[in-house]
């Protein structure tokens, strides 16, 4: 169990991570304005919501892939 939830972190963590950098790709040119912007407008969460709504749709399409994959797997006996 635990290390399912290490697995979806990591998979969340990542998520966050590439969707930060593909939305303002100025973070890594310049840190410091883009975090005193973000400081300013006071708009901490929505990094979070947009990534967990992009993470729920993976995980639903991991989900059925993954039980049309058990259709397709030989039985092992």
């Amino acid at each position: 169990m635990i290390d399912k939830i290490k697995k979806e972190l990591i998979i969340y963590t990542a998520l966050l991570t590439g969707l930060i950098l593909l939305m303002h790709p100025d973070l890594l040119s310049e840190p410091t304005v883009r975090l005193g912007l973000m400081q300013e407008m006071g708009n901490y969460i929505h990094p979070l919501l947009y990534t967990f709504f992009v993470y729920l749709v993976l995980y639903f399409f991991r989900a059925v892939f993954g039980f049309v994959m058990k259709f397709f797997k030989k039985d092992e006996k």
